[in-house]
Parts: structure tokens; sequence; C-alpha cells
């Protein structure tokens, strides 16, 4: 064998793997180096095909014929049979019956209403009139509609050859009428939009002899009007009425060339034209071109390969009925869902870090920082309302007597009330935390979804046993709150006293208390929708202060926007506008009054619920309160009262400093002792369940035989990636005997000298007279001759003239 008919087998290889692929019903993902015909309806294309077989076989007929692509194998061989992929072992010597099942496979795929697919249709010709080639026929390019094809046929047919051709593997052969103008040919346009240099288009003149008198293709054909970096060869097919007469494209080709010879404008380049020599070249830079992508072709094979083994794992050999291996499988996913289970509440330690919203451990955390004590300050009482529950209790207390004395029991009524209102936020932040555990047991088992019954079984199973923690919680949350009611501890080290109560009343009422500073309570952006029309929402920096809300253009504090004092402002919740997903509340007067130009209420909006919730939080520590219902008894007698009776006001004022101090130590001790609680009641248990115990009540279900079943989906997602799979490795198999080959060809000291593709043209300087051969040793260079030696011990020594 040769070198070059070595390096032809390249081609082969080709058609092993573009085989493999197809024979195995997997879609190719990789770009395999072929050579695509594109063109105009009737420019020539199946003609060039069929003088290339030298067999007619190809559909013919008006509007488009062509309507999947079919990728045509040709293989030299001694004898003459075409066969098709999706009829493998039927060898077809009538080449009628060749095109015959081309209509009938199409029409199976596409229907008889001229429709079209780009699912393929693979033919292999062997003959002994072909050179090794690959080429892939497309559709012919068409503007207008016709019959039953749907209106965007041109955009359908267009997507699907920039499909194939976009690809840097694929060489373009552009089919182009001489008889018509270069600058409109379909071919070359398209050709340019993916390969603007012209590097990987060979350009293809049909109907040459179809051309007005007087006029030629010789500049084209010389690469001077519209250069192509492989150039281009001018063919001459046969006629209509060659067709309707039969006549053989033997006798064709050989008129083609005669044609060739006598025509005076290119019988100089007779040698570089007709369908012998675009199948030579074919041939020479198709196996050029694959030599040069198939180390290329082998990394994106094994980077697949190896991508394909990490997702399929011991997939790769699994067998419906292994029972060892649905048993291994089992233990595997129990146990890696008990270690995801702990990384998502550890949360540093989690393989998958979700960049975009707080989750699993991170958010039960915000639920128990920030959640929970801002729904503690939400409860906390309203100043005004407060004092007249102080004032109705003193004065129920002391009934028709005249109060001397500050009374203890208001103070006790007082407390037992907000200690009682205490319970809602605990069970509540209960419930958030069950919750958000049930979001992460779900999340954790997405792992199992190939097996749906275990998935099921596993989610079941903990949350009847989160159920059973959560009432167990509960029922101790509800005993601790039992707890604070029934005694109160007023000799707590941090409780004020009565005697420092009555001289804080006495400050406040003489106004001499020392007003905290101006502190920063919060930063951050905030949208304001209270813009005009035109310009819309807008974010903007906020300070929140102790005594103000102030905003700024950026976080640079530079450009100040607005100051508002917080004195008598409330804050509600707002509906979002139209389909808005950021969260809005407003701020406003109680007395109905402008608090931001023209606005009755300043509408603010933040980005999450999350987010949302600790700005109410950061507005209830500056003393904005929520919107209260207003109640039906006003009380306005007692404020009228405390106005006239000092003395009342002063133990109004004495009870209230007295349940802000105590009620500040229960705060302190509910916000660290409830968290506790739910971790040891809940997270702690759970996490417990789920490592010891969630394998055995798993293996006692009644359905163990059904809990591996995988669903439809996951067998047919493995079956593909297990022919994937399968289909990678004999490829690679396929390159890799191809190297071994090559390389024994190459040190029997065999040579290939890939041809270059043709270029623009140039000046070529020739000897006037032939050079002698001579046998080694080679007698001494004459003057002017320079000796070149390259690839030692490979290539022979030649001569090269040096030219002035």
């Amino acid at each position: 064998m040769s070198g070059i008919s070595g390096m032809e087998q390249l081609i082969n290889v080709v058609n092993k793997l573009q085989d493999a692929f197809t024979r195995l019903g997997v879609q190719l993902t990789v770009d395999l180096p072929q050579i695509a015909v594109v063109g105009g309806q009737s420019a020539g294309k199946s003609s060039v095909l069929e003088n290339f077989v030298g067999r007619d076989f190809l559909p013919r007929g008006s509007g488009i014929v062509t309507r999947r692509p079919l990728i045509l194998q040709l293989v030299y061989s001694q004898y003459e049979y075409a066969e098709f992929l999706h009829k493998p072992g039927k060898k077809y010597m009538d080449f009628n019956e060749v095109r015959r099942e081309i209509e009938a496979d199409t029409d199976r795929v596409t229907g008889k209403n001229k429709g079209i697919s780009n699912l393929p249709i693979n033919l292999r010709v062997s003959s002994p009139n072909v050179l090794n080639l690959t080429l892939i026929d497309l559709p012919g390019m068409t503007k207008i509609a016709i019959g039953d094809q749907p209106p965007d046929i041109e955009v359908q047919i267009r997507n699907m050859i920039l499909e194939y051709i976009k690809r840097d593997s694929c060489l373009i052969l552009a089919v182009t009428p001489a008889n018509t103008d270069l600058a409109n040919s379909d071919a070359l346009q398209i050709a340019k939009e993916v390969d603007p240099k012209g590097f990987r288009t060979i350009g293809v003149l049909t109907k040459l002899d179809l051309m007005d008198q007087g006029t030629d293709a010789k500049d084209v054909l010389e690469n001077k009007l519209v250069p192509l970096r492989r150039g281009y060869v001018g063919v001459i097919n046969r006629s209509q009425k060659d067709l309707d007469g039969g006549k053989d494209i033997k006798l064709q080709i050989k008129a083609e060339r005669d044609y060739f010879l006598q025509h005076p404008s290119y019988k100089h380049m007779a040698d570089k034209m007709g369908t012998t020599y675009l199948q030579k070249t074919l041939n020479a830079q198709l196996t050029n071109h694959i030599h040069n992508t198939l180390p290329s072709l082998r990394d994106k094979l094994q980077k697949q390969l190896y991508a394909l083994e990490k997702n399929l794992g011991d997939m790769k050999h699994f067998k419906l009925d292994d029972k060892t291996m649905k048993t291994k499988a089992l233990l595997q996913m129990i146990q890696n869902f008990s270690l995801e289970f702990e990384k998502a509440l550890e949360g540093s330690r989690s393989s998958e870090i979700n960049t975009s919203e707080l989750c699993g451990g991170a958010k039960i955390n915000s639920l128990f920082h920030e959640r929970f004590p801002f729904d503690i300050v939400k409860m906390e009482f309203d100043e005004n309302e407060l004092r007249k529950e102080i004032g109705i209790a003193i004065c129920n207390i002391h009934g028709i007597r005249i109060g001397l004395f500050t009374p203890d029991l208001a103070f006790d009524a007082i407390v037992k009330k907000q200690i009682a209102r205490l319970k809602d936020p605990c069970l509540k932040c209960t419930d958030l935390v069950v919750a958000e555990l049930l979001k992460i047991i779900h999340f954790c088992t997405e792992r199992m979804a190939r097996y749906p019954v275990l998935r099921d079984t596993i989610e079941r199973i903990i949350s009847s046993q989160l159920s059973k923690s959560e009432v167990q919680c509960k029922e101790q949350i509800s005993l601790y709150i039992d707890f604070q009611l029934s005694y109160m501890n007023t000799n707590h080290e941090d409780f004020i006293g009565f005697a420092n109560a009555e001289n804080q009343a006495e400050k406040n009422i003489s106004g001499t208390s020392n007003a905290p500073g101006n502190q920063v309570i919060r930063k951050g952006y905030m949208c304001i929708h209270n813009q005009s029309m035109i310009r819309g929402a807008k974010d903007y920096w906020f300070v929140l202060t102790s005594d103000s809300l102030a905003w700024f253009k950026d976080d640079t504090e530079k450009e100040i926007q607005y100051i508002l004092p917080l004195n008598g402002i409330k804050v509600k919740d707002l509906e979002s506008k139209f389909i808005s997903r950021r969260h809005t509340f407003g701020l406003f007067y109680q007395n109905g009054r402008n608090i931001y130009k023209d606005n009755k209420q300043l509408e603010l909006s933040c980005s999450s619920l999350d987010e949302e919730v600790t700005w109410k939080a950061s507005f209830l520590r500056a003393g904005v309160y929520p919107e209260r219902q207003k109640e039906a008894n006003n009380n306005e007698d007692i404020e009228v009262k405390e106005e006239v009776d000092p003395q009342l006001k002063r133990q109004v004022e004495v009870i209230r400093n007295l349940v802000d101090s105590y009620m500040g130590i229960i705060n302190k001790s509910t916000k660290d002792l409830i968290p506790k609680v739910i971790t040891h009641m809940i997270l702690n248990t759970t996490k417990k369940f789920i490592s010891e115990e969630l394998l055995l009540h798993v293996y006692s279900t009644e359905n163990q035989e059904g809990l591996m079943e995988e669903s439809p989906e996951e067998v047919r997602k493995r079956e593909e990636n297990m022919q994937m799979y399968q289909a990678c490795k004999e490829a690679l198999s396929i390159i890799g005997e191809c190297s071994v080959s090559f390389s024994s060809q190459m040190t029997r000291n065999e040579t290939y000298h890939p041809p270059k593709p043709p270029i623009a043209a140039k000046k070529i300087y020739r000897l006037s007279t032939p050079i002698q051969t001579v046998t080694r040793p080679a007698p001494p260079p004459p003057p002017g001759i320079k000796k070149f030696d390259s690839m030692a011990n490979l290539v022979p020594e030649f001569y090269v003239f040096s030219v002035p």
C-alpha cells in the first residue's frame, strides 16, 4: 500500500465513525471532518455527485427534490454495489432501486407534502470507479414555497445548511452555475457567512457550456474574481436532453474532457478542470483535512468519554436483574443522602453553594436571628396602647378608692399578658424551621430522582419522624411559656427594681432624661415607587438611624436625595403592583399628611422576602411600628384622666418602666432559648434519625422489590448515555487502530506529502529542460543547484533549482 493510499484510509475512518454513531442511534455531538455540498436549486449538485459515482441514482424532478441530508460515502472497491445504513446487510446492484429507496425513505420521514427533515440518509457506494470520498448532499436553496410546502421553507433549508457548514471541521463545496452572475450565487453567499476568508470553501462552476457566446468564466476559474483559498473547478454535466436520452456518464466525462481541451479559454487549464480532477482534488483535500483535524477530534471524544464515565459511574455495568447492584445502589443512595443533608445544614462544607438565595442551614440561621427577633419586636407593645392598658389596670385595681401607692398587681397583669403573646412567634418560628427542613430533604433527595419509589418512601419516613419531633418541640415551647407565667422573678439581677423605676419615671416626667444619640441601625438598597410614570421605580441607597431615614444616589453616600424624620411615622404592608415580584411596604403619617412630596405614603420595595423582613425589623428598632386597627373603645377617658391626675400619670410611668425592664429580660431569654430548643428537639433529632435509623426503616417497608424501580425517563436517559458511551469508546478504538496502522506504514519509510490546496494564481517558473533521473549515490550537484534534505532516513534526496 502506498503512502497516499494509506492516508486515504483516513476517509474510511471517518466513515466508520459516522456509522458507529448512526448505528447505535446516537445523535452526533462531535464534528467529523466532511464535505457539505451546497447550492441553489438546479445548480447541478445532483449531476456532480452522479458523475463521481458514474451512475444515475439520485431523485430528479421539479421543486425541492433533496429534502433530507444525504451522507454519501464513496469507497473504492473491486465490486460495485450500494448499501443503506437503515437497511444493514442488503446490497443494491441496481441503482434505480437506490433512487426509489431514497425517495421512499424520504417520504417515510417527511411525508409527501414536500416537507424537509434534518435526519440524514446514510448511503455507501462501493465501486472501482470512485475514490474514497464522503460528501453530504444538502437540499437546494429556494426562496418561494411551492404546493404544500410550509411558508418558511426558505428559512428551514437555510438553517439546516448552516447547521452543517458552520462547523470548522466541514469543507464547503459551493456549486454555482456559470450562466448566472457569480455575485448572486446563493452557495457562495451562505458559505461566506460562516467562512468569510474562504479557507474552507471549494468552488465548483457548472453549466460552462451554457454560457452566452463570447463570454467565459476564465477569471473565475483562475481565482481572480472572487478568490477562494482552495480555488475553483469547472465541470460539464449532462443536459436535460442527455438525461432524457439516457446518455452514459462515462461518455459525458469523455465529452467534458474534450470540451475543455478544445475551448480556447480553458484549454490551458484543462488538466485542472472536469469531474475526474474535482474528484481527485476533493479526495486529497478531505484526506489532508481529516489528517489535520483527527488529533482534536480524538481529544473531544476523550473528554466526552470521561464526562460520560463520571455521569454513569457504576451504571456502566448495570443489569436489570442484578439484586446485588440494586442493594449496593440503595446503600449508596441513603449514605449520600445523609451526607448531603448534613452538608446542607452545616453550610460551609456544602459541595454546591447557592449564590442566589439563602437556603439550608443559612436560612434556618436567618430564621433564628432575624425573622424570629423581628416577630417578637413586631409583637411588642405600642407605647400609647401600653399606657392605656396600664392606666385601666391601675384604675380597676383601686376601684372606688384613691390609690396612694403604685399597685404591684398591675405589673403582674400587664407582664403576664405580654408573656402570653410570646407563644405565637415561638410556634411560628418552629413552623418556619420545619418547612425549611422539608425543603432541604426534598433538595437532597433529588439525586434519587431515578428511583421515584425510593425517593417517595424516604421523604415519607423522614416527614413522619419530623412531625413527631415538631409536636414534642411545640409542647416544650408551650411548657416554657407556662414556666414564665407561673413565676415573676423580680429579684433578677437585670431587673430595674421599684426604686429605680420611680427615679426613671420622675426623670421622664420632668423631661430630664438623656435621649440616645442618633445611631445608624441599617444601610442598604431599596427601590422607591413614588416616581413619575416616565421615570418609573428606582433603586437608592438608604441609611436608617434612630431619628431619620435618608437615601442617597448610591452607596458612596455623596449625593443625598432626601432626609425623612421618623417622628409619628407608621409602617404597613402593600400589595405588589402589576406582575412585579418585589416585596413592597409603605411608610405614612398617622394623621394623614404628606410624607414625601405630594404623596400620602412612601412606597418602598425589596428584592426578597427576607430582605423585607429585616428592613421592617430595623424600622421597629427605630420606633416605627406597624399600622394597627383602631379599637372601638379608644379609652379617651383614661387619657383625659391621666392628663388631669399627675399621681396616675406617675404610677403609669413606674409600671411602664417595670414592664419594659422585665419584658426585656424575658425577650432576651426567649430569643436565646427557643432556637436551642428547636435545634435540640428537631434539627439534631432529625439528623441523628437519618444517620442511624433511616436505613432500618427503609428495609422494613413492605414493597422492598419496588424501591429500586427506575422511572421511564431515567431509563431512557441512562440508555442514551450508555449508547453515547459505547459510541465514543468505539470511535476512539477506530481512531486508535488508524493511528497504529499509519504509524506502522511510516516506519516502513513511506512518506505522505499532503497536497496544498489551490490558491490564487501566481507566476510559476518552469525549467526549460526536464531533470534527468539519477540513481544513488547522486553526483555532486552542478552550480546553481541546492541540495534539500527533509525528514532524515524517510524522505529521498531531491533537488530544487534556484530561480533568479
